[in-house]
């Protein structure tokens, strides 16, 4: 049979956590079969806030620091570079030209067509010829 509905209604717990309160962690202590709270303090997240907060200014001055390193090392190489130019203006026009001719001749190679499609169409045409001329 089934059980009779029961028309008491349940209290509700006032005493319980207030809306903004840190949510407690329990513990399921598998030895006594028992669930409990362990007591929380009020100060862990401020401790928590202030770690991460600290952390992230670590970070932040961090990033810095590797910025500011990028940027003096590009600005040396280009420093250099113009030295470079100015001290050997020939040698840095041939090497330019060279650098140019060799991406052209990379380019003219990627765009020719392959042959060995035509060597495929050539084999079938062939193959073709030789079927016709048995028939």
């Amino acid at each position: 049979m089934p059980r009779r509905k029961s028309n008491e209604t349940a209290t509700l717990d006032t005493k319980g956590a207030k809306i903004g309160e840190p949510v407690p962690k329990a513990v399921i202590d598998i030895n006594t079969a028992s669930v409990g709270v362990p007591r929380q303090a009020d100060q862990d997240l401020r401790e928590e806030l202030s770690a991460l907060r600290q952390q992230i200014d670590s970070l932040q001055q961090q990033i810095l620091d590797g910025v500011r390193s990028v940027k003096g090392g590009a600005g040396k190489a280009m420093r250099r570079t113009e030295a470079v130019v100015k001290l050997y203006p020939a040698s840095t026009l041939l090497l330019v030209a060279a650098v140019a001719a060799a991406f052209a001749c990379a380019g003219r190679r990627a765009s020719l067509p392959r042959p060995r499609h035509q060597s495929a169409l050539r084999e079938v045409r062939d193959f073709y010829d030789t079927i016709r001329a048995r028939i």
